[in-house]
């Protein structure tokens, strides 16, 4: 069964969504995640979906609802390296990803995950 990489990197863990992403690997990498944040005590988790060139409204649901477990299980998230066409799809789609906090890239998202931990 496919499943996306989650590395440790000191209190957060990192996903790079290097391939497309279909309904059960986002079933996959949703608990995935909850059960590493968790068992690694992780405090903020950031995604990497600069790879993805297309997101449908399930994946867009699935990215809002893996902030609000991370943000239940004390973790922050942030989305990084969202493409423009994948930004208007998810707004024509009328996807607001409440609680999804975004930047431009990896290192601008982990100044942000510092940032919000303190």
């Amino acid at each position: 069964m496919e499943r996306i990489p989650i590395l440790k990197m000191g209190s957060f863990l990192l996903v790079t969504v290097q391939v497309d992403m279909h309904d059960q690997l986002a079933m996959n990498l949703q608990s995935d995640l909850t059960d590493k944040i968790v068992s690694a005590k992780a405090r903020g988790v950031l995604i990497d979906i600069s790879a993805l060139d297309i997101v449908d409204s399930f994946i867009g649901r699935m990215l809002g609802n893996i902030a609000s477990m991370s943000r239940i299980l004390d973790a922050e998230t942030v989305v990084v390296g969202m493409q423009p066409a994948v930004a208007i799809t998810l707004v024509e789609l009328g996807l607001a990803l409440t609680g999804v906090r975004t930047a431009l890239n990896i290192e601008k998202g982990m100044d942000l995950l510092r940032a919000s931990i303190g």
